[in-house]
């Protein structure tokens, strides 16, 4: 029997996997094949273009959001403290990475604790959907809730990456009920998180019903958590299971319109696999309300606060250019018809 390895030490391989190892997906997001219209008289002014809107009560400068990453290691709060910092600083959003690391030991905490440096922006708490079937219920989602004061929670959907991990948690019979008791009985609104391979019309009608305020896709075509899998095996068997599956699931751009097919006034977060800010317009574009990434910021943040304020305001700069390309000075202006599919 092959020992299992703590969760800090487990979040520690993630961070160190993440930024040394290639574990991009073999799919790509599929965004590559859409491209915008462009329109060489524009008509508008470049530098009086909006790019805010408000979602869950709070105010955003632009629709990018820091997607989950991290949390449980020392590493990790420095890190999460300057994402959050540059978070304030640009007026973005930002999830933390799984809170059950602090839940099951509470001096892990602190390294999700960021509103001391971020009082403004609008903050998502994350735990495993999968562990409503270990013990957790309703106590332990306003518990990661409160512990750092946030605006609505992710419940994370991964049951691939748990079914290639060393002892993952495979057991997902009735989730879906339990999903739907914390979304009535929380105050805050609850959100539906892929981690990587996407979401079916299926799966978006399943969550809508469910009650989920809004749905993250993370497509394929990013980070593939079973090729982070693959590096951090205890031994061959489970490194060649994982690495079967480095070509799997539901590329973000398909996921994006799967969402909008199912139920088309569900909120939609798009991430996995969008490399700046042009992608983010295409997800807007698509459908999406916010455009997530996580690799991007995580090697800008690894190295300095400045460097990941850098990373997000040439993210709002790359999404401003786009839309005074396409003519339009409003996020609302970004429609499916500004769209070519190639």
């Amino acid at each position: 029997m092959t020992k299992v390895a703590p969760i800090d030490q487990r979040k520690a391989d993630h961070i160190k996997i993440n930024l040394e190892q290639d574990v991009r997906s073999a799919l790509t997001s599929g965004l590559e094949n859409y491209h915008f219209i462009h329109e060489a008289l524009p008509e508008v002014d470049l530098n009086r273009l909006d790019t805010s809107l408000s979602l869950f009560a709070k105010k955003l400068s632009s629709p990018i959001l820091i997607s989950s990453m991290t949390g449980g290691t020392s590493e990790a709060e420095t890190i999460n403290l300057r994402l959050a910092e540059a978070a304030q600083e640009c007026g973005v959003a930002m999830g933390v990475g799984s809170q059950r690391a602090a839940i099951e030991h509470p001096e892990q905490a602190r390294t999700f604790q960021v509103r001391k440096v971020a009082k403004d922006i609008l903050l998502f708490a994350n735990l495993g959907a999968v562990q409503f079937n270990y013990g957790y219920g309703i106590d332990q989602c306003k518990q990661a809730v409160d512990m750092i004061e946030a605006d609505a929670l992710y419940l994370h959907l991964n049951p691939l990456q748990e079914a290639v991990q060393d002892a993952g948690d495979t057991n997902w019979i009735g989730i879906a009920k339990k999903i739907e008791e914390v979304c009535k009985k929380l105050e805050v609104p609850v959100i539906a998180k892929e981690v990587g391979w996407g979401i079916s019309e299926r799966t978006a009608k399943l969550l809508s019903d469910c009650g989920v305020q809004a749905i993250d896709v993370a497509g394929a075509g990013g980070t593939s958590w079973s090729q982070v899998e693959m590096h951090r095996a205890p031994d061959e068997f489970t490194r060649q299971l994982a690495a079967t599956f480095v070509g799997w699931g539901i590329p973000t751009a398909e996921s994006i319109l799967n969402v909008k097919k199912a139920t088309p006034n569900m909120t939609i977060f798009a991430s996995g696999g969008i490399k700046d800010g042009l992608d983010i317009a295409k997800c807007i574009a698509l459908g999406a309300t916010l455009g997530g990434m996580a690799g991007n910021f995580l090697k800008a943040a690894a190295m300095s606060t400045e460097k990941a304020v850098d990373m997000m305001k040439l993210t709002k700069r790359q999404i401003e250019v786009t839309m005074f390309a396409c003519g339009v000075d409003k996020l609302e202006g970004l429609q499916v018809e500004k769209l070519i599919k190639q």
